[in-house]
């Protein structure tokens, strides 16, 4: 199963961070993983990987969220975010974040259920 392009999987984990380079250091020190940095046009992006394998990323706290404590958002890869989006809403969760594009990454948007929770819906771009 390639989680990257199968519905409902689970294909990334991402640290929102006052302090990336800091937790970089730290989760590398704690698991063995590997970072590579790289630019994301917002500034340096950090991709954790186990061998050749990313399978996760940490980066700096947005302007827009500054304040927000440092915590881990999971992204569930699906077959059409604005879809997912739409009956997120109807079946009584909210768009914290209406699907956007992520040049050569993909479409996402932030969603939270019901109870509260929050996640990420992700189709990944094509390659």
């Amino acid at each position: 199963m390639d989680v990257y392009k199968t519905h409902g999987a689970f294909s990334w984990s991402e640290l929102m961070t006052a302090d990336p380079a800091a937790a970089a250091a730290f989760y590398a020190e704690l698991f063995g993983w590997k970072v590579e940095e790289m630019d994301m046009g917002t500034g340096p992006y950090r991709v954790l990987k186990i061998g050749d394998t990313s399978v996760g990323g940490i980066m700096d706290t947005p302007p827009g969220a500054a304040g927000m404590p440092s915590a881990w958002g999971c992204y569930v890869t699906v077959d059409d975010v604005d879809a997912t989006a739409r009956r997120c809403a109807e079946l009584g969760g909210k768009v914290l974040m209406a699907p956007t594009d992520i040049p050569q990454v993909g479409r996402f948007a932030v969603l939270q259920d019901p109870q509260g929770a929050v996640l990420n819906a992700i189709r990944y771009a094509p390659g």
